[in-house]
Order: structure tokens, then C-alpha cells, then sequence
């Protein structure tokens, strides 16, 4: 880790204390809420207003987020995207957030792009608004004008804002760091997801790799006319400059006016949805945010897709897996089902498989009944999602995400057209994959696979059989064993010995008569003999009434 410069550290001694400030207004809110002072519970309130106490605790987790900035509310919307994390109602009321910010002046903008262009703007563009027509939390976009006169947009990345986001996740870190030390907070691997976060959004602080998405999915559909996704311009864009084509229609959540344009809504919601399904099922590679602001309907009937910066990859393990639990659920076979979602996701070691299994098979009972075209994809993974929340399982960041782009994008679907039909677009998938895994082709890949693990075991066993040779030559080999109630027993064993050697001195004491003394009696002894007998006590409560808890 880099130094910081005397400069930097009083920014970010007065951030990590602007974010405890905020973190115990919120706790302090939580504490408040029960108090029956009807003064106290009022006495905070948010920026906008409302009354801390009176709001629910995702609410205020919101806020709070909302409150601190940029990087909390992307740590914010990334945790909406996992509801087998946080729970289905948090992530619902943290897909809330929006992370809008003020627009830089026109000056400060223009000057990055002429910085980072190298070139005057006047030879870049013929034309450039100096208005924003959008500002988001890392940067804003400006219409602009190519040389040629064609229309582009022009995605400008705000001054310093890599500086305040690289600050804002040391402190996450740190965070995190304290949250795994708790027993309660550590299944939810705290670290690794702040880990993962600030990965994530250096990744988007880079406009190369939405570059890049966008030539790849360009690519994808180059015979698909019906699909438009906007052209970018790399010899006029970098890391923190992206310039592309500009594409002019309505959103697909303007329904008045796509009402007044004559607009066939259920056609354009089959149309839509059907290139994210095969951009998932047959690219693996897939626009993860299909919400309404992104989905433009174009002249022609042709739909346009904007905002390549979060993306999705699916290979080809995930994508079995994806199978067999889709046949499975197909089959209504629940125990197999709570089997291979047990096999993706992080299961405790304690799971109960037959309660989860029998959950599994009242979701199946709610919805099992369904036709395909009446089939409710979102409801049922949520109730998947709520059912894994409930069990502590932790599903791969890979698959939350692509969950949560099926259930965006059947909510777009419906908000088109109530009889739109996302397990209808997917069923020629099903049928697809059932196929696949019958095919020649499939077994012989399988058998390679295996082929080559067996090949990986085969060259590992005597390495490490010869390490373990060496590490018994050398005197080095040794055996540590882990176990909760072994520990614990340990412990009480060292705290028995310790207090019998506290109640051995103090008798040695107390014998001796060692000063000072009253009445003859040594009072360090005396002294020794009270702390003794609450030890003791203590040791004996522990033993009687402590029961093991479960991992």
C-alpha cells in the first residue's frame, strides 16, 4: 500500500469521522426507538425532514447510505442486487437508491475532455452542449456533434472522483475488518463482499472496459437488425472520456407515449426481452441492468439498448448448473433441487436439507400449478431468494446477478404489457439445454474435463507425497485439529488450572501470614481466597447451564 502524503490524511481523518458521525446517527435512531420519551424519539431526523425513529430499519440503512455518497450508495445498490445476503425486503429498499449528483460547470467539464483528448474540443466536435442533459455519481453526459455532423453522446467522468471513491473504500475496508470479527456478521463474509465491491467499481471508474462491452455486444448481434446498441468512438475516448452513437427514441417506461405513438407494447416487450434471454443463454455474456431508463423503442420498431457499464458473464459450468436446476424445478423435484442449490451456494455446514427441501416443495405448490405463459419468474425467485436467506445460503456473485436481471427484466416486461411472458421466451432455452445434454458433443467435453482433472490428481499425488516425506525427515510434520466444543473445553480446562493456582497461593499466603495483616490474617490471602471462590462459581455456572450452540 502506497504512503499517504501529509496532505491527503487530514481529507480522510475528517471523512472516517464525517462517516462515524453518520453511522451513529442512524445507530443512535435504532436505540431511540424504543424509548417511551416521546422528546428523544424526534429529536433526529434526516435531511430531507422525516423522523428517524418513525422510519423502518431498511429505510434508515438507506438514508444513511444516501447520507454518506457516492461510494455507499453503489456498496448500496450492489446489495440490492443480493437478497440471499441481506434479505429480500433490504434489497428491495435498497434498489431505491439513486446515486444522481449535481453536474460539474461546463467550464470544469470541457477542460477534462480537452485533457484527456489532448486536443482543443474544437477539433474534436463540431458541436458540444455545455449543458449536461444527465449527471449520475461518477460521471455526466453532453450531446455532441462528430466532424461529420453526426450525433454522439459524450459520457465525461467527474474531477477527483477516483480520488474520494479510493478513500471512501479504505475506509469500507476497515469496516468490513471489524464486522468479520463479529460471530453474527461473519457468515455474511463482510471482507470478501467489500473486496469484490471495490473490484467492481474501479472496473466502472474505466469508460475502456463499457467501451469494450459495447463492441462485444455489437459484435454478438451484428445480424440481428431488430436490436441497436450504440457505436463508441475510440479515437475519441479513454479512461475517462466515452464518446458514442447517440440513439434517439422513447423509453419503455414513457407508456403515455408510446400509447400516443401507436406503439405495439407487447411486441416490443417480447422483442426486448428475447435479446437479453439470448444474450444470457447463448452469449454468456449479458447487459445485467434492464431496467426502463436503458431500453429505448427506435424508429422502425428496432429497440435500442444504452449503458453498457454492468455486465454479466455466465461460463459453461455455471451454465450446467443453471440447467440441472431448471430440470429440476421442471420436475418438481425438490430434494434434488435443494441438493444442487446447496451445491452452488455456500451451505453451512449445518444445513437442513429435508426443511429446505420441504420449503422448496411449497414453492412448487404456489407455483408449480402455473401455464407457461401465466408462469411467474420473478415471484418465484424471490421465494427461492427469501428460502435461501432464511437457510444462510450464500449464492456465487455470478448467479445473484443473474438472477436479478430476470426479475428486472420480467418487471419491465409486465410494465409494457400485463401478459407478457418471461417463462414462455425461456422455455425454447429449456427445451434447448435438455438436447444439449443429451448430445455426443456434451459427454465428449465432460470426458475431457474429467480427463484432465484426473491428469492434475495424478501429477499432484507425489509432489505432495514426497513434501510429506521431506516434512517427516526434517521433524516438521504436525497435526492441528479445530473443533468448537474442543476449544471450549480447553478453555475451561486452562481456566480451572489457573484458579487452582490462585487458590493454591493464596493459601501459601494465608499460612505465611504475609503482610499486611489484620487480626493475623494476611489480607492478601484473604483477598486471594474471595477471588477463588467467584471463580469458581463462575466456572461451575458455565459448566451447568452453557449449551452448545450450533455453527
Amino acid at each position: 500500500m502506497q504512503l499517504q502524503s501529509a496532505a491527503q490524511i487530514p481529507g480522510d481523518v475528517a471523512r472516517a469521522y464525517e462517516v462515524a458521525r453518520v453511522l451513529i446517527k442512524y445507530g443512535l435512531a435504532e436505540w431511540l426507538k424504543g424509548t417511551e420519551w416521546e422528546p428523544a424519539r424526534r429529536m433526529l431526523t434526516s435531511h430531507s425532514g422525516e423522523i428517524l425513529t418513525d422510519q423502518s430499519f431498511p429505510i434508515r440503512v438507506r438514508m444513511a447510505l444516501t447520507d454518506l455518497g457516492t461510494t455507499f450508495i453503489k456498496l448500496g445498490q450492489v446489495l440490492g442486487t443480493r437478497p440471499d445476503l441481506v434479505g429480500v425486503d433490504m434489497a428491495h429498499e435498497l434498489s431505491l437508491l439513486q446515486s444522481g449528483t449535481p453536474p460539474d460547470p461546463p467550464d470544469v467539464a470541457l477542460a477534462t475532455v480537452e485533457k484527456e483528448l489532448a486536443r482543443p474540443i474544437a477539433e474534436c466536435f463540431l458541436e458540444f452542449d455545455r449543458e449536461p442533459m444527465a449527471s449520475a455519481s461518477i460521471g455526466q453526459v453532453h450531446h455532441a456533434k462528430l466532424p461529420n455532423g453526426r450525433p454522439v453522446v459524450v459520457k465525461v467522468q467527474h474531477p477527483g472522483i477516483e480520488g474520494t471513491i479510493r478513500r471512501d473504500l479504505s475506509i469500507l475496508a476497515n469496516l468490513a475488518a471489524l464486522a468479520e470479527r463479529q460471530q453474527d456478521l461473519k457468515r455474511f463474509q463482510p471482507v470478501a463482499v467489500v473486496r469484490e465491491f471495490s473490484q467492481t467499481l474501479m472496473r466502472e471508474l474505466d469508460f475502456r472496459r463499457e467501451m469494450r462491452s459495447l463492441q462485444q455486444f455489437r459484435r454478438n448481434f451484428a445480424a440481428d437488425h431488430s436490436v441497436v446498441f450504440p457505436k463508441p468512438y475510440p479515437e475519441l475516448s479513454n479512461g475517462r472520456v466515452l464518446t458514442m452513437q447517440a440513439l434517439h427514441g422513447t423509453s419503455v417506461g414513457d407508456i403515455v407515449k408510446l400509447e400516443h405513438q401507436h406503439i405495439d407494447r407487447e411486441a416490443i416487450a417480447r422483442q426486448g426481452a428475447a435479446v437479453f434471454v439470448q444474450m444470457i443463454f447463448r452469449d454468456g455474456f449479458y447487459h445485467a441492468d434492464p431496467h426502463p431508463g436503458n431500453i429505448l423503442v427506435l424508429p422502425k420498431g428496432r429497440v435500442g439498448i444504452l449503458d453498457a457499464g454492468m455486465i454479466g458473464r455466465i461460463d459453461d459450468e455455471l451454465r450446467e448448473r443453471i440447467v440441472e436446476i431448471l430440470l429440476a424445478a421442471a420436475d418438481r423435484d425438490a430434494p434434488r433441487l435443494a441438493d444442487l442449490i446447496a451445491e452452488v451456494c455456500k451451505a453451512p455446514t449445518k444445513l437442513d436439507r429435508s426443511g429446505f427441501s420441504a420449503d422448496l416443495m411449497e414453492v412448487f405448490s404456489q407455483f408449480g400449478t402455473q401455464a407457461v405463459d401465466q408462469f411467474d419468474v420473478g415471484g418465484a425467485l424471490v421465494a427461492v431468494t427469501r428460502l435461501m436467506h432464511e437457510y444462510n445460503l450464500i449464492m456465487p456473485t455470478r448467479l445473484s446477478m443473474l438472477l436479478k436481471c430476470l426479475i428486472v427484466l420480467e418487471g419491465t416486461g409486465k410494465g409494457l404489457t400485463a401478459s407478457f411472458s418471461l417463462a414462455e421466451l425461456l422455455e425454447p432455452f429449456r427445451r434447448q439445454f435438455v438436447l444439449q445434454q443429451l448430445s455426443p458433443e456434451k459427454w465428449l467435453r465432460k470426458a475431457k474435463r474429467l480427463k484432465r482433472d484426473w491428469e492434475l490428481l495424478a501429477e499432484s499425488i507425489p509432489r505432495a507425497f514426497n513434501n510429506l516425506l521431506e516434512q517427516l525427515q526434517s521433524g516438521q510434520f504436525s497435526v492441528h485439529v479445530r473443533h468448537p466444543m474442543l476449544d471450549k473445553s480447553v478453555n475451561r480446562l486452562v481456566y480451572g488450572i489457573c484458579t487452582s493456582a490462585l487458590l493454591l497461593t493464596s493459601t501459601l499466603l494465608w499460612i505465611h501470614e504475609v503482610p499486611p495483616k489484620i487480626y493475623g490474617i494476611s489480607l492478601l490471602g484473604a483477598a486471594g481466597y474471595l477471588v477463588s471462590a467467584f471463580l469458581v462459581t463462575q466456572l461451575l455456572w458455565l459448566i451447568r447451564w452453557e449449551k452448545p450452540k450450533d455453527d
